[in-house]
């Protein structure tokens, strides 16, 4: 398969500024992001253009400290985008109350090119005044050994029956890599992403985690693929609901997908990975598929190796969304304690390239919702950002009738973004080119006319 085709940077800049008026090159831009054309990339030695990893446009830049006394306050709803250098410790700030939970979610993107170690990654912890740990998390980029964006989370729970970490006051953000001695020079990047959880009315509520749920896998989803381009990181994640998604990815790419799914839900996912044209022999792993619940904490992920052929990997089956869940002992249920937005990423290794060429590679995302919508625990106020952990009408999805669910199968208002990024690119495109010649003609006839009634102009 050759190399994705479609308007480069020189083109893109080209349409830009030759639109007539402001509207019309915004709107311009607006379609070739719509259309998931290449932006920034970054050149992986011996690899395809790869599109880096896309941090959110709207992150504030802060210098990580090296101890407590100098650590920059990082703010609930606001988005940080920082730096981890190849040793030491990271610290950054924290003012929490006693009744809130706060967590911190850290994206790191190793440099592209980087030779890396499989144990090489990220840990992150949040520790109170003391020093005492209130969480840890640890994440490596694994087999593969890959420069590819990994996330990890840090956490501050007021929790019925824990001892640590439940009052008042000035807590640390810890970010740090895993110690396997490879690239120690080479800073990566950061993205930081706090937020507050508001206390449940009533308490704690409910603390026993259910331990009976639908284990059962889904039939696979039958539905016609839709194209949609999926996003070049968490901010940008391109919203969908229950269907079959289809886009291109290259190796050593990520795509980003989000998928709201209420109280009482069950989400179910799976991708498959095209067929390559050329090559041969076998890549392990090659693609992954990762879910992260509202907070970016890793839900469950499934992985395969590729040889040339059709091959799809699929989630877990996973428990409803509960509030009671946060009391699970381990991970998947653990993680599925808000409603909301949760994110999956599709992962193809860059080793694919040297086996079986560049590509791109088709890849079709099926997505299923399954369960009974049920209320929320109700929250005592608002969490920070507002909105995170609702889904409104967005909640009841479900298949139609003939079993394809797709874009108009619930969703609500989350759809709704679905539906603008679903619209065909060649008629977006058609469009804005449309009102662009019409602007033009209109402004080239009236300075014809302009000429005309002054000659000597």
């Amino acid at each position: 398969m050759g190399r994705r085709t479609g308007w480069t940077s020189a083109l893109r800049e080209t349409v830009v500024r030759s639109a007539v008026g402001r509207g019309v090159a915004v709107a311009v831009a607006f379609c070739v992001a719509s259309a998931g054309l290449p932006g920034t990339v970054a050149r992986a030695a011996g690899a395809a253009d790869v599109p880096a990893y896309a941090f959110d446009r709207d992150a504030r830049g802060v210098t990580a400290a090296d101890g407590t006394a100098d650590a920059v306050r990082l703010e609930p709803g606001t988005t940080y985008r920082s730096a981890l250098g190849g040793s030491g410790k990271a610290y950054y700030r924290l003012e929490l109350d006693d009744a809130s939970n706060a967590y911190v979610s850290v994206t790191a993107v190793p440099r592209a090119g980087a030779a890396l170690a499989s144990g090489d990654g990220v840990k992150v912890s949040v520790r109170n005044a003391d020093g005492s740990s209130c969480s840890f998390d640890t994440v490596t980029v694994g087999a593969s050994r890959d420069p590819h964006p990994v996330t990890a989370w840090g956490a501050r729970e007021i929790l019925a029956g824990k001892g640590l970490c439940q009052e008042a006051g000035t807590y640390f953000l810890v970010v740090e890599r895993t110690e396997t001695g490879t690239g120690a020079g080479q800073p990566w990047e950061l993205e930081l992403a706090p937020v507050s959880e508001p206390p449940s009315a009533g308490g704690a509520g409910a603390t026993g985690v259910p331990e009976v749920w639908d284990s059962a896998t889904p039939a696979p989803l039958v539905a016609d693929p839709v194209d949609r381009p999926g996003g070049g990181g968490f901010s940008g994640a391109t919203a969908v609901g229950q269907g079959v998604w289809r886009d291109e990815i290259v190796p050593g790419q990520t795509l980003y997908y989000k998928v709201p799914v209420g109280w009482g839900q069950q989400l179910y996912a799976a991708v498959d990975l095209g067929s390559a044209g050329t090559g041969s022999g076998f890549v392990v792993p090659a693609l992954d598929l990762t879910a992260y619940n509202p907070v970016r904490a890793e839900v469950a992920g499934a992985s395969i190796g590729y040889g040339g052929t059709r091959k799809s990997a699929s989630l877990p089956p996973l428990p409803p969304v509960r509030h009671a869940n946060r009391y699970a002992p381990t991970d998947p249920a653990r993680s599925l304690r808000f409603a909301g937005f949760h994110y999956l990423a599709v992962y193809l290794s860059g080793h694919v390239a040297e086996r079986f060429g560049e590509g791109p590679y088709g890849v079709e995302l099926r997505v299923r919702i399954g369960g009974t919508a049920q209320a929320g625990p109700g929250y005592e106020g608002r969490s920070v950002p507002g909105g995170l952990f609702e889904t409104g009408a967005r909640s009841g999805q479900g298949a139609s009738a003939d079993g394809r669910g797709g874009a108009g199968a619930g969703a609500g208002g989350a759809m709704t973004a679905v539906a603008v990024g679903g619209v065909g690119t060649g008629s977006a495109l058609l469009l804005v080119l449309g009102v662009w010649t019409v602007t033009a003609r209109r402004r080239a006839s009236a300075q014809i006319r302009a000429s005309a009634q002054n000659p000597t102009a």
